[in-house]
């Protein structure tokens, strides 16, 4: 925002805990808030961009993708607005809020609607980089974020990044995870581990949920395994986009997907 005058940021009454306090305090002027009324945030969010603004939209994942879903799809994607919508609290990060504030079925959702870039970041490293290129991209993105207490995947500030094209994290040749968010540290942990058993696993960060770097996917099926690992229903998130590309692609692996089961998470 220091660097473009026409970033702006609007939140629904959470700029305090989506961290936006901070520039709101340096540029006034530059910070909205609508009140609790995710529906309106979006809408103001795609009338600022239709003005020339490059709009940076904070909330929860869950009020983002399921509150304002509709808004979403018809003023953003349809408009092909210049607004990235940051989802916070993906997954169950906010594990005490209980299912109505948990974000397990967001990927799906949006990854189906046409025009939407949807990103997913590793750590707040990656947070920056993908906001950053998205706000450099333009048109419509969806970027899901943790908590802000995620381990550090990558340990430089900003990290060579490219939108549509998954990282390499761990390198192997026996198998090969495919992960996002918040899963990228735990599934590159697991890899060491598996190396110091003398298995060699390949980590991919697939920050890049749509579009889907199907390159990386055919690349990583040669190894004959894959798993993949999110914070998200085992239905429709990632794990879905790559079982697609696999059988559109007429591409024979073994796949396993690891998300979470058909029922809501508890609170805790």
């Amino acid at each position: 925002a220091r660097r473009d005058p026409r970033i702006v940021a609007i939140s629904a009454d959470l700029s305090t805990t989506t961290k936006l306090a901070a520039m709101r305090a340096e540029l006034p002027d530059r910070v909205l808030g609508v009140g609790v009324a995710e529906q309106n945030m979006v809408a103001v969010a795609a009338g600022l961009a239709a003005s020339g603004m490059r709009v940076v939209a904070c909330t929860y994942a869950v009020f983002a993708a399921l509150r304002a879903a509709e808004f979403v799809r018809t003023d953003l994607a349809y408009n092909r607005r210049d607004v990235v919508l940051v989802g916070a609290l993906g997954g169950v990060a906010f594990g005490a809020g209980g299912p109505t504030h948990h974000a397990l079925e967001d990927l799906a959702l949006l990854r189906a609607i046409p025009g939407l870039r949807v990103l997913v970041a590793a750590d707040g490293h990656a947070s920056g980089t993908l906001l950053r290129e998205a706000l450099h991209a333009g048109g419509p993105t969806y970027l899901r974020v943790g908590r802000g207490s995620d381990p550090l995947v990558y340990e430089e500030p900003d990290p060579p990044l490219v939108l549509g094209r998954a990282r390499e994290v761990h390198p192997g040749k026996d198998a090969c995870v495919i992960a996002c968010g918040p899963c990228v540290a735990p599934a590159r942990e697991a890899a060491r581990r598996a190396a110091r058993a003398g298995v060699s696993v390949r980590v991919l960060d697939v920050h890049t949920v749509k579009p889907l770097d199907r390159d990386a996917v055919l690349a990583a099926a040669a190894c004959g395994r894959i798993v993949t690992v999110e914070d998200h229903a085992r239905a429709g998130g990632l794990g879905g986009a790559v079982a697609e590309a696999l059988a559109e692609e007429g591409v024979f692996c073994k796949l396993r997907i690891l998300g979470h089961p058909d029922r809501f998470a508890p609170a805790g």
